[in-house]
């Protein structure tokens, strides 16, 4: 009797008003004591956005997702420029951020990891403690900035191979009808493909499951990073492992492909050998190497489930970055002006150069080095069309934080810093017209070096030769700067040249009335998805 008393109280006081009410309460109250354990900054840096303290703070949680980049703009103009640092609010969860001028990058940069870490930043950006299934991203990063590199000679026929099948079978071999294609699906048809060839080897990498498993997780991780950019901090422990329930999905997906693969791997390598067998070169093997040159323990343990996880990281990274850069490429030279002749000409190197110095019509580093005007129409488009406002921060994880010494400004623990890469790239006084896609503007001065047709002092020779798109600097940031660097930019070079030359030799595509917008969300574009091109097989290429 009395328990049913007390059921009945309780349902009249839990009306869905109440409940609504009190869950809002909740809600408003983790974001205040979340506001409370942010860093704060010195009064004397400048704000741009809706103000600071906690009324300011809730709007600009608000602006955050549509204004941004306007945001940073703003600064940019009023503070980077002059040489000034300035603070800019971020998503709910996040700090808010330090936006470090140009000519401070060198100090930034180059600050020691055990005071400005790049790795806590990363980590923090992605939430990457819940979203890649408890790994640490260090050792298979680390991994990769020691083979890739040394191996990618011997990667290039390989991946040749693969981008020729992976174009054949996306767009067909139809001489006669134009086909039309959504443009953001037939960049997801070839990259998973070619990214997989070198992270799992053939031929796991055409595996129909494998790679619809490894794209739905990338866009989990994006989908999860919004989703807890938006939930005050103190409650990821709650929401996170909800979240990235897809996650483990589909990496297990991927995993029930890939394990056998895995294990046979191991089995051949134990003890460093593989009894005299050709060892097959992609991030598996890399990953036991890397594991017995460290010496166990002290490297992870390896088991087939924990190399399959270590993956994920990797393959997020190339997958949707490669993507989005092809895509934002293809769409720059299609809505070009066709008078200016940019498909022509690219179909023009690739041709000439492939012909007379491939073998059998086989790249090579040295041809595809070769490639100026290939080379820069993609550098031209990651300048203008950039997929993030930024691509490099930092983390002080000093636990005495750190102080400006040009400014004199002091930075707490767990303070945010940015390099400002949308800025720098639309500056009229770095780049002349840096709104207008000039697609060969960093190959002409490259040309005349390598013609002989161009007699100026050393640092405009020095200049001419770092214009190449693998080349960073405080003035070209899509692959950030400094020894952070990324460590896969030559693979992708590679890799882009090679599907532009394969697509552009092989298809005729017509040419776009407009260029279809992206949206902006936060930090980060949303493509144009829906984009179509058509095209057709160029007759005397089958």
């Amino acid at each position: 009797m009395a328990a049913g008393v007390s059921f009945q109280l309780l349902e009249s006081l839990l009306t869905p008003g109440r409940i609504t009410l009190l869950a809002l309460l909740f809600t408003v109250s983790a974001f205040i004591v979340d506001f409370t354990w942010k860093p704060r900054y010195d009064k004397s840096l400048p704000r741009v956005g809706n103000g600071d303290g906690l009324v300011g703070t809730i709007k600009n949680w608000f602006g955050y997702v549509v204004h941004f980049n306007d945001w940073v703009d703003e600064g940019y103009e009023k503070y980077s420029k002059n040489d000034r640092s300035f603070v800019v609010h971020s998503a709910p969860s996040r700090p808010a951020e330090i936006v470090i001028p140009r000519s401070q990058t060198a100090w930034m940069l180059e600050l020691p990891e055990r005071i400005l870490s790049t790795a806590e930043a990363h980590a923090d950006v992605l939430y990457g403690h819940h979203q890649f299934l408890g790994v640490d991203d260090h050792f298979p990063i680390s991994t990769i900035h020691k083979h890739l590199a040394r191996n990618l000679v011997g990667l290039i026929p390989g991946v040749q191979d693969e981008i020729e099948s992976a174009i054949d079978a996306t767009f067909g071999k139809d001489t006669e009808e134009w086909k039309s294609l959504n443009l953001w699906e037939v960049w997801m048809a070839i990259v998973p493909r070619v990214t997989s060839r070198i992270v799992v080897g053939a031929p796991v990498c055409r595996d129909e499951t494998f790679l619809k498993s490894q794209v739905a997780f990338a866009d989990a991780v994006v989908r999860n990073s919004f989703i807890l950019n938006m939930f005050p901090r103190i409650l990821h422990p709650v929401v996170a492992p909800l979240a990235v329930l897809p996650n483990w999905w589909h990496w297990y997906k991927s995993y029930r492909v890939l394990k056998p693969v895995i294990e046979q791997r191991l089995q051949k390598m134990e003890g460093g050998g593989g009894g005299g067998e050709e060892m097959e070169e992609d991030m598996i093997t890399w990953l036991i190497r890397q594991a017995e040159i460290e010496g166990r323990p002290h490297a992870p343990r390896l088991t087939p489930a924990l190399i399959s996880k270590m993956m994920l990281p990797v393959e997020f990274a190339a997958i949707h970055t490669t993507a989005i850069t092809g895509h934002t490429l293809m769409l720059d030279l299609l809505s070009s002006d066709p008078k200016l002749g940019y498909l022509d000409t690219i179909r023009e190197e690739t041709s000439k150069v492939l012909k007379e110095e491939g073998k059998g019509g086989r790249w090579s580093k040295n041809t595809l080095t070769s490639l100026f005007k290939t080379d820069s129409a993609i550098r031209e488009s990651m300048r203008l069309s950039h997929f993030a406002t930024a691509l490099t921060h930092r983390k002080v994880i000093a636990k005495e934080g750190i102080t400006n010494p040009v400014e004199g400004w002091h930075a707490p623990y767990g303070s945010f810093m940015m390099l400002n890469l949308a800025g720098v790239h639309h500056d009229e006084d770095i780049y002349e017209n840096p709104n207008t896609y000039d697609a060969f503007r960093f190959s002409r001065a490259r040309e005349e070096l390598e013609a002989g047709e161009k007699e100026g002092n050393s640092e405009d020779l020095l200049k001419a030769k770092k214009l190449g798109m693998v080349t960073t600097s405080d003035t070209y940031l899509p692959f950030s700067h400094g020894r952070h660097a990324c460590p896969g930019r030559f693979f992708v070079a590679h890799e882009l040249k090679m599907i532009l030359a394969y697509l552009l030799q092989n298809y005729d595509i017509k040419p776009l009335a407009e260029r279809p917008k992206p949206m902006w969300i936060g930090q980060t574009i949303v493509p144009p998805i829906q984009a179509t091109v058509e095209l057709r097989r160029r007759k005397g290429t089958v």
